[in-house]
C-alpha cells in the first residue's frame, strides 16, 4: 500500500501546486487537469532541486515530507518557473 499511497499523494499534491501556481501566474493558461497535475509535479521537482542548491533538503526532503508548508511553497515557485520557461519555449516555436 506504500507505493500506491505515494502515487496518489503526488497526484493530489501536483494538482494543488499546479492550481496555486496557475492562480498566481498572470494571464490565461490553457491547461486541463492532467497538465495542471504534471505542472505541479514538475514544479515540485524543480523546487526541490532549487531548495537543495540553497542548502535545503532538496528532492529527498520533498519525498520524505511532501505535505509541509515549506515544500509546498518551494514547489509552487518551481511550478511558476516551469510555466515561465514553457511559455518562453512555446512562444519561440509559435513565432518560427
Amino acid at each position: 500500500m506504500g507505493i500506491l499511497w505515494a502515487i496518489i499523494s503526488w497526484i493530489i499534491i501536483g494538482a494543488i501546486i499546479g492550481l496555486v501556481a496557475r492562480a498566481l501566474m498572470p494571464g490565461k493558461q490553457a491547461m486541463g487537469l492532467g497538465s495542471t497535475i504534471i505542472l505541479g509535479i514538475l514544479g515540485a521537482i524543480v523546487g526541490g532541486f532549487l531548495g537543495g542548491l540553497f542548502g535545503g533538503a532538496g528532492i529527498s526532503g520533498i519525498m520524505s515530507n511532501p505535505w509541509s508548508i515549506g515544500t509546498i511553497v518551494l514547489a509552487v515557485i518551481g511550478a511558476i518557473i516551469v510555466m515561465v520557461v514553457y511559455g518562453l519555449v512555446a512562444g519561440r516555436s509559435n513565432r518560427a
